[in-house]
């Protein structure tokens, strides 16, 4: 091989074979690249409370958030190939991950458990709604792959914010 082939090879664009077009690539993984940075806030926010729980319900919950944590985790790697597997790019760094978030951190001193419950659950349910939104997204190109994996994350997403809702509801008589 010589010198110019192996330049030219050095300067090739990372391009990944695939039937989508241009625009598809580009929008949706940005749109990928956004989630796995709101998937990254949400599993720190998760950790964060299952780390500074505390009260009577301690063990209960601890265990919850670590569950939740563990599965949220779980998400990253698969969202983040999908972007790459469809041709496009992802995160590269913690700052990109925290410019790009739409989900608010809370590095509060103490929260209260039950405050801790309502914002994870919020967190689920905007993260769900983000999702749905990039489902719409790969239907309009026609990515059902990528709609394929959504439509668990949307489902294990309701999932968690069901278990948070009903941990944090108060118990009340009829």
């Amino acid at each position: 091989m010589n010198l110019d082939t192996v330049k030219a090879r050095q300067l090739a664009p990372l391009t990944t074979p695939n039937g989508l077009p241009d625009a598809a690539i580009r929008d949706i993984s940005a749109a990928l690249t956004t989630l796995l940075a709101d998937v990254f806030t949400l599993y720190l926010k998760t950790k964060n409370f299952h780390w500074h729980m505390s009260g009577p319900h301690f063990r209960d919950y601890h265990l919850m958030l670590d569950d939740q944590s563990e599965q949220i985790f779980a998400m990253t790697d698969d969202v983040a190939e999908r972007a790459r597997k469809i041709g496009g790019m992802t995160l590269r760094s913690l700052g990109q991950a925290a410019r790009l978030s739409r989900l608010d951190d809370n590095d509060a001193d103490y929260v209260t458990p039950e405050d801790m419950l309502a914002e994870l659950r919020d967190d689920n349910l905007r993260l769900v709604g983000f999702l749905r939104a990039t489902h719409t997204l790969c239907d309009d190109y026609g990515d059902v792959a990528t709609a394929s994996l959504i439509e668990n994350w949307i489902d294990a997403g309701e999932r968690r914010a069901w278990f948070l809702f009903e941990s944090g509801r108060r118990e009340t008589r009829r």
